[in-house]
């Protein structure tokens, strides 16, 4: 069920909420969150198709804020609030509000959503493009206590990342942080199989990945170890290398999709490591509202302690890129200097 609100108020969209309730035959209230989606018209569609699918997880009120750019002087003096609420099947297991904000409102989009924020509930924001600088200090990411970015939406992913860290307050996390779950749970399995010390890792991926220096700079600060970050054509990341005194351990994903361990004195195994889709990712973060610590040290470790310049400051010219699809270029720099134990990379 779909309720159109033009020029309308929080007041009226509540009430709409309530009659939408009523009318599908569900007048109680069983979501356990509230999430704030702040996005422009051309990514809205994908991002509320994203929360639609985490909400069979997490039933929740989600509330989309779409700022429209007026076009004249004169229609950037003026405000007007629209909004469409959607109920029943049009909105997963929970509740949508797509709020369409023009003119001077768009600068206050906190005094339009805090009416719609369901009582006694945990807030969470989500940025899929152009997020904040310091999401706390937003006034929509104030209101929060989770905050959602992606610096792989960003221009500069890896310059990205240094102002993340610089930023950083408790309850920040980063989609890019997100997609590496898997590669960390099987990094530290396998690492819990060998009693061993790490003296190096490779980190291997494409160049504009953010979730390669992440995981290049998780592996850094917990192992306390030489790190090399290496590129390849993709997809995302492709291989991490550790050099242990039991012999390598790699785990190698070519395809994007599945994966092969290989630890010294075992035979290689398959593992499925496939690319998640955003939904998954959405539900993955909506599982915990606590601040992520080891995110935290990770992306406070540095990514100018990874690579002695930006990856994204060099692009490739095209004489040099054909040659890199066969031969993928490298560029390393340590981390660390000391080994650490293999129990270390697993908590």
């Amino acid at each position: 069920m779909k309720i159109d609100l033009t020029d309308t108020t929080a007041s009226k969209i509540n009430k709409a909420l309530v009659r939408g309730r009523r009318a599908i035959g569900t007048p109680a209230v069983g979501m356990v969150l509230t999430l704030v989606i702040v996005t422009d018209e051309e990514n809205a569609y994908d991002a509320l198709k994203a929360a639609n699918d985490a909400s069979r997880e997490h039933p929740s009120r989600t509330l989309v804020v779409i700022k429209r750019v007026s076009r004249s002087p004169r229609d950037r003096t003026s405000s007007r609030l629209d909004a469409e609420v959607r109920v029943g099947a049009d909105a997963g297991t929970g509740e949508t509000v797509v709020l369409r904000l023009y003119g001077e409102v768009s600068d206050h989009a906190d005094s339009v959503v805090l009416p719609l924020l369901l009582p006694d509930a945990p807030v969470v924001v989500w940025w899929p493009v152009n997020a904040p600088l310091d999401p706390a200090k937003d006034p929509l990411g104030a209101l929060a206590q989770r905050r959602v970015t992606d610096t792989y939406a960003a221009e500069q992913p890896v310059r990205e990342l240094s102002a993340r860290a610089d930023a950083y307050t408790p309850g920040d996390t980063d989609l890019s942080w997100t997609r590496i779950t898997p590669w960390r749970s099987m990094l530290a399995a396998a690492l819990d199989q060998v009693l061993c010390e790490v003296k190096a890792v490779e980190v291997e991926g494409e160049e504009f990945n953010p979730s390669c220096e992440l995981l290049a700079m998780w592996l850094a600060d917990r192992l306390d170890v030489p790190v090399k970050r290496s590129l390849s054509s993709g997809p995302g990341l492709t291989a991490v290398r550790m050099d242990t005194s039991q012999g390598p351990i790699a785990l190698d994903r070519a395809d994007g999709s599945l994966a092969t361990l290989s630890i010294e004195g075992q035979p290689d195994r398959a593992v499925a490591l496939k690319r998640r889709e955003t939904a998954e990712l959405i539900a993955e973060e909506l599982r915990r509202l606590d601040p992520d610590d080891t995110y935290a040290s990770a992306l406070r470790y540095g990514v100018d302690r990874l690579t002695c310049q930006t990856l994204a400051e060099s692009p490739v010219d095209e004489a040099a890129a054909e040659p890199a699809k066969k031969t993928p270029a490298k560029k390393s720099t340590a981390a660390a200097s000391a080994p650490a134990s293999a129990k270390k990379a697993a908590k």
